[in-house]
């Protein structure tokens, strides 16, 4: 699992002096990183391209030096340009860039060559406040001139714990960072501003990383497919993989049977519709693997203890029935609940009632839209994602092209292999049916949400364009085959 950690801006200052405090040299660290910018610059720019390294007031800047020193050696015409005066750098940037037997002009707009190449080693990580003057200037001249460039850890302007863009930012065609990625290579908008990443060893040991326990993953299958698949065996029957009860309306039935199909997919043994009288019918006619019951009272519905989970919202419709029928599943913390769409809005005027009856593994499928009727938070969004699990006390999956999973125990993982033709309506019912399957399984909410957001982003990307909500389900056995082989 460390390898999909993503570190936090202070983690990572913590990891390189972690890393001095266990022997390695903090000169080898930057050597090594500048020389890996190198590599990756001699082969973006080609063999005629002149090379413009920008280099700033920090380690960052002492990256690019050592860089621009192997360019040098490697026959490219390198040009050196520096934000303030070099001879106030300090420790390892300050010696790289003594090394740097070359000429080192101002930052100026006009240093950037017709046809250069840019290596960006301005700001990285590092940065504290918004670009501005000569340095945003610069950036606006590299936009507008087209001018390719590689990125030193992040394109300078860019937040690496969010995202976010600080004033100016420099696009680039590709990053080189450093040990592990942070959020703000996988959060958008930095994820567009990254181009092609790369992440480097530089050195920094295994157990450095264990010491500081990073609580931020990218979303892979590594951390979480043993716990979703861990009661998939030979001798497992229906019962074995749990009970499904998904409530369906007249009005909109195909939410609920969307949800259902993918639930049966995902590995619940049974799901079961339960669903208005009048809607009984047209809920047979389809699907004969779901079990159709009428829904009169949902306690009754749930009394069996073998109906280990329940998914209420998709297509339910927004008001006081569906807010009764979400208190008593959540009753006693029994049983593993899915709440989506209209369970949650259903909340929009009341969210502590909800909050406070969420006592057993929950789950809450939140759109940027749901998430503000619910939640009354600011920030950026992985923050925002934490802070509502820990308000909630449930697992939320804040959906979007970089959805977040985030856990109440401050647990947190970004999604990033979401295709961009999956807003598609219907979509979201499959990842709540998803999601719902894994829990009656038997799988941790928190494990649970993760696999399902995972496995929906990839049977999209699987499927390709055209993709309709129907596709992400049938898609849906290729990627299982993968993960259980």
């Amino acid at each position: 699992m460390l390898k999909d950690i993503l570190l936090s801006v202070s983690q990572m200052t913590a990891a390189d002096q972690g890393a001095v405090r266990s022997g390695v040299p903090s000169l080898r660290l930057m050597e090594r990183a500048g020389r890996a910018v190198a590599m990756h610059a001699a082969r973006l720019a080609g063999d005629r391209r002149p090379i413009v390294v920008l280099c700033g007031p920090g380690n960052n800047g002492g990256d690019g030096y050592v860089a621009a020193r192997y360019l040098n050696t490697r026959g490219f015409r390198v040009r050196v340009a520096a934000l303030g005066n070099p001879e106030n750098l300090k420790g390892d940037a300050l010696v790289n860039y003594r090394r740097w037997q070359g000429t080192v002009e101002p930052l100026a707009p006009m240093v950037l060559e017709e046809g250069c190449f840019i290596v960006d080693a301005l700001f990285g990580a590092g940065l504290q406040r918004d670009i501005d003057g000569v340095t945003a200037q610069v950036l606006a001249a590299a936009r507008t001139l087209a001018l390719p460039s590689l990125a030193v850890d992040l394109p300078s302007g860019l937040n690496g714990d969010t995202g976010m863009v600080m004033g100016e930012a420099l696009p680039a065609v590709a990053t080189v960072t450093f040990c592990r990625k942070k959020p703000g290579h996988l959060l958008y908008p930095g994820r567009g501003l990254c181009g092609d990443l790369h992440v480097v060893d530089i050195g920094i040991p295994e157990q450095v990383l264990a010491d500081i326990a990073p609580a931020t993953l990218e979303n892979t299958p590594a951390f979480w497919s043993k716990a979703v698949f861990a009661r998939l065996e030979e001798t497992s029957h229906k019962y074995d993989r749990g009970h499904l009860v998904i409530a369906g309306s007249a009005e909109m039935p195909g939410a609920a049977r969307l949800a259902a199909r993918a639930a049966r997919r995902g590995g619940a043994g049974l799901v079961t519709l339960a669903v208005p009288q009048k809607a009984h019918d047209m809920y047979c006619c389809g699907d004969p693997g779901n079990i159709v019951e009428v829904l009169q009272d949902i306690k009754h519905t749930l009394s069996d203890k073998r109906r280990n989970a329940v998914i209420l919202g998709p297509g339910l419709g927004v008001g006081a029935k569906t807010r009764d029928m979400v208190l008593a599943a959540l009753d006693g913390g029994t049983r593993s609940v899915v709440l989506d769409a209209d369970a949650l809005t259903s909340f929009k005027d009341e969210p502590d009632t909800l909050f406070r009856a969420i006592a057993g593994p929950t789950i809450l499928t939140p759109h940027e839209g749901e998430f503000g009727r619910l939640f009354k938070i600011d920030g950026d969004k992985l923050s925002r994602a934490r802070a509502a699990a820990e308000q909630s006390g449930a697992v939320i999956i804040l959906k979007g092209a970089d959805s977040i999973i985030a856990a109440p125990d401050g647990r947190a993982a970004i999604n990033t292999n979401a295709p961009k033709w999956l807003g598609t309506a219907g979509a979201g019912d499959v990842l709540a049916g998803l999601a719902g399957g894994f829990m009656a399984l038997g799988a941790p909410a928190f494990e649970a949400a993760s696999a399902a957001v995972w496995c929906h982003g990839a049977a999209a990307e699987t499927f390709g364009p055209g993709l309709v909500a129907e596709d992400i389900v049938e898609a849906l056995p290729k990627i299982l085959r993968h993960l259980t082989n």
